[in-house]
C-alpha cells in the first residue's frame, strides 16, 4: 500500500512560483509517479511524469518549459517546481502514484493509469 501527502499550495500572482511536495509513505519502491490538476468543472489532466529513478520524464504541452518534476529519494518526496505561473494554472493539485506496468509506458499522463492519489492541495493563481 502507499499513501500520499501534498503540500506546498497556495495563492500567487501571475508569473509567480511555486513548489508542490508529495510524501510518500508505504512501500514507495520502483514507484512511477505523476502530479495531475483539476479545475471546477474540468476533468482531471495530467501535468507531469516520471518513472523511476527520473530517467523519463513526461509533461503536458500547456506546462513545459515552466515545470519540473523531481524526486528526492533520501526523502521519498516528489515535487513540482512551477514557474512562470499563469491564472489557468489554478486548479487543485493532486500526486499520483503506480507500481510499473506496460501500459504506463504509453500513457504516463491518464489519470487512468494511477493506482494511488493523495488528497490534493489548490493552487490559484491571480492575474
Amino acid at each position: 500500500q502507499v499513501s500520499l501527502v501534498e503540500s506546498g499550495g497556495g495563492s500567487v500572482q501571475a508569473g509567480g512560483s511555486l513548489r508542490l511536495s508529495c510524501a510518500e509513505y508505504g512501500y514507495t519502491y520502483s514507484l512511477y509517479m505523476g502530479w495531475f490538476r483539476q479545475a471546477p468543472g474540468k476533468e482531471r489532466e495530467g501535468v507531469a511524469a516520471m518513472n523511476t529513478g527520473g530517467r523519463s520524464l513526461y509533461y503536458a504541452d500547456s506546462v513545459k518549459g515552466r515545470f519540473t518534476i523531481s524526486q528526492d529519494n533520501a526523502k521519498n518526496t516528489l515535487h513540482l517546481q512551477m514557474n512562470s505561473l499563469k491564472p489557468e494554472d489554478t486548479a487543485m493539485y493532486y500526486c499520483a502514484a503506480v507500481y510499473p506496468s506496460y501500459t504506463w509506458r504509453d500513457r504516463p499522463l491518464a489519470p487512468a493509469e494511477y493506482n494511488y492519489w493523495g488528497q490534493g492541495t489548490q493552487v490559484t493563481v491571480s492575474s
